[in-house]
């Protein structure tokens, strides 16, 4: 199994979602079990069978929050430094045709969101930008066609 590098704050968002699932969540459902079971025949009680179903909901994320922390390799990207963008960068990129810019930030999988400026290490401009430095271009093959940016800044913060 391959390690799955996280942030320090993506790490610990993790750990919290799994202890409250397994401090809150799960004696919640545990209790609504016993109460539906109460009320008699289980075979045409929709309240038993949605509290089954929640549980089993339950039991899949915690059982897939345990992997995920057990492959995280935690990196603190404000201990990074360098002019190569690598996992924690922030870059700053310019598409070379249209001259619009564009700024992410490469975090791990669990972390990604582009609505926050945040793209997955894995994801394919963040693979084509590792390694590169200000003043490179990349090349990127897109369903519209390929497109080619130029890494304008990379800080780690």
């Amino acid at each position: 199994m391959e390690k799955n590098p996280i942030t320090p704050e993506g790490y610990s968002k993790l750990r919290e979602e799994l202890h409250t699932l397994r401090s809150v969540a799960r004696p919640a459902v545990i209790q609504a079990i016993a109460v539906a079971r109460e009320h008699g025949d289980l075979k045409e009680n929709a309240e038993y069978h949605a509290a089954r179903d929640k549980q089993s909901f339950i039991e899949g994320r915690v059982k897939e929050l345990e992997a995920k922390i057990a492959l995280a390799e935690v990196i603190d990207p404000t201990k990074l430094s360098g002019s190569r963008v690598a996992f924690g960068a922030t870059v700053k990129l310019s598409n070379v045709d249209s001259g619009e810019e564009a700024t992410y930030r490469l975090l791990g999988v669990d972390e990604a969101n582009l609505e926050e400026g945040t793209i997955s290490i894995t994801s394919p401009l963040a693979r084509s930008l590792l390694g590169k430095e200000v003043g490179d271009e990349v090349k990127m093959r897109m369903p519209g066609g390929e497109r080619v940016y130029e890494v304008l800044a990379v800080e780690y913060k």
